[in-house]
């Protein structure tokens, strides 16, 4: 399949990796759960189902969950509560278009075998809507908790994604600390499309060599324009150098959208404070800088969620769809 591909295409790996991932263009995605919630609290997570089907109808690209084992009071935000696989799960049967991400499971604190499973378990349910982002993580509080060691969380992410990669085969054959396959047992379902996408979140403990080459993408953070630019355009000049074809980035975005459309943006915690007209502007310039896809957190937005979801998608998805 790759040596029929265009130049500066992308691969075909699902059905939620294809229609998200587009080359030169930017989609839009959400952060669950879709409520606002202070720094310290819980999200109330009522009428969430409800929310990410009307996300579905407006036309939003994905939904995206976050992987927190513990509640760490100093982080100061415990995620979406709900385990991400038995989240996707309920979501794969509630929703019938709208792609499914993780945002991303900390592949040190889970055993690959499990995550290669449930990944894959959700990928079939969905009919193959499932983005599966990953990550070394960043809360040293959880480790000890799940008796793992922080420091060496890098050596074990890059030994989970082999494992993961070689249970997408039959009957494989791998070594590595993480366990012994032998050939002769294997593991169902295998993914609805030719793999699990996995998207490699920032470093992840690894070299940006390593990075660019064992990814099906990359999962940053905002940045200034020129800092941004810069960081994608070096990701893509190693992909290219590991003889790949191009692949997709995508970013985080905290927002909070003021009625006033004018309104000049305010810097908040990843992300700003804003009227739909800046934030329009800010999206169609990441997109010239290569973003592929952008989710959007509306944790501190002020304005009730259902409203905002309707301002976004009558002012930003008629451009980025």
């Amino acid at each position: 399949m790759l040596d029929k591909m265009q130049p500066n295409e992308f691969a075909q790996i699902n059905v939620a990796y294809n229609r998200v991932f587009r080359h030169g263009r930017l989609s839009i995605g959400l952060v669950l759960p879709l409520e606002a919630y202070a720094v310290g609290a819980e999200p109330k997570l009522r009428g969430h189902l409800k929310a990410a089907q009307r996300a579905e109808e407006l036309g939003f690209a994905a939904l995206w969950l976050r992987d927190v084992p513990f509640n760490v009071p100093s982080f100061g935000d415990p995620g979406q509560v709900y385990d991400p696989f038995v989240y996707l799960g309920a979501l794969a049967t509630a929703t019938d278009r709208i792609a499914l991400g993780t945002s991303s499971v900390i592949l040190p604190l889970r055993h690959p075998a499990h995550v290669a499973k449930a990944a894959a378990t959700t990928d079939m349910l969905s009919g193959g809507r499932l983005l599966l982002g990953v990550a070394s993580g960043d809360r040293p509080e959880e480790y000890p908790a799940m008796n793992h060691s922080f420091d060496d969380r890098g050596a074990r992410f890059r030994d989970s994604i082999d494992y993961i990669r070689a249970l997408g085969t039959a009957y494989p054959k791998h070594k590595s600390a993480q366990g012994t396959l032998s050939g002769e047992i294997d593991l169902l379902p295998k993914p609805h499309g030719t793999r699990l996408p996995m998207l490699i979140t920032g470093g992840s403990q690894q070299s940006p060599d390593w990075v660019a080459q064992n990814g099906d993408g990359w999962m940053t953070y905002p940045r200034n324009a020129a800092a941004q630019g810069q960081a994608i355009a070096d990701y893509r000049k190693r992909v290219k150098a590991a003889g790949q074809p191009d692949k997709p980035v995508m970013q985080s975005l905290y927002i909070d959208v003021v009625a006033d459309p004018n309104a000049p943006p305010r810097p908040i915690h990843l992300g700003f404070q804003s009227g739909s007209g800046f934030l329009r502007s800010y999206l169609r310039e990441i997109e010239t800088l290569g973003v592929n896809h952008v989710a959007l957190n509306l944790r501190f937005n002020q304005a009730p969620i259902d409203t905002t979801l309707e301002h976004l998608a009558d002012t930003l998805l008629p451009d980025f769809s």
